[in-house]
């Protein structure tokens, strides 16, 4: 780990914060911020301890952590206000659910008559313990957003209030899935915690990812 990367890292995370705003708010110069990131030195304690209190973070995060497990697969991190949607879901639970409920929410949209259907899904948390450790499976749940005036029969339709999300962009996810993705969650956690966002648990779903080539995750905050 490096502390000066995980510095780096944080500026970014803070809107992009430059050294010379971070050394005016430590009062040191921008030569002496620069060396930091270098690892060339180290902040006195009581300047690693405003560190931590400017971006939300712990000494074990800046000294013995790697905090920046991003890449350039990761983009456009924002926060936005998405407007409410209606939509449908369907969930599996199986050793690989995800194209069983995706496949089976764009055969919704097929039938129904919707060209661009777009389909998002989250991992379905209700599962047993017997499910999980002896069978080795996992949950899933797809929905579909319905445009207006579409209606699908046999299934529950359900309401999405408008809601503020931190969102993050993921180029390819599907090369390295298990690498990529759970990098996403890190790095926009980074950034929920860094600019003082708390997760939201107030009806909304409380994340989400869109699917296709590119993905973006969604995590409702307040």
């Amino acid at each position: 780990m490096s502390f000066g990367k995980n510095l780096q890292y944080l500026r970014q995370l803070s809107k992009n914060m430059t050294q010379e705003a971070l050394a005016d708010k430590l009062n040191v110069s921008r030569q002496t911020v620069s060396k930091w990131e270098m690892d060339t030195a180290n902040p006195e304690m009581d300047k690693a301890l405003e560190i931590c209190k400017i971006f939300n973070c712990s000494l074990d995060n800046l000294f013995r952590e790697e905090m920046d497990k991003r890449s350039d697969a990761y983009s456009d991190l924002r926060v936005e206000e998405v407007k409410g949607f209606r939509y449908v879901e369907y969930t599996v639970i199986s050793r690989e659910p995800e194209a069983d409920a995706i496949g089976r929410m764009y055969k919704c949209a097929e039938e129904n008559g919707i060209k661009e259907p777009r389909v998002i899904g989250w991992d379905f948390p209700n599962l047993s313990q017997e499910q999980v450790n002896v069978f080795n499976m996992h949950g899933y749940t797809a929905a579909l957003i319905l445009p207006e005036g579409v209606t699908p029969n046999g299934y529950e339709i359900k309401q999405q209030p408008d809601h503020k999300y931190a969102i993050i962009h993921i180029d390819r996810p599907f090369e390295n899935p298990f690498v990529k993705i759970p990098g996403a969650y890190h790095t926009i956690n980074d950034y929920m915690r860094t600019n003082g966002l708390a997760n939201a648990c107030d009806g909304a779903i409380p994340c989400f990812e869109t699917d296709g080539e590119n993905m973006d995750v969604y995590i409702a905050c307040k």
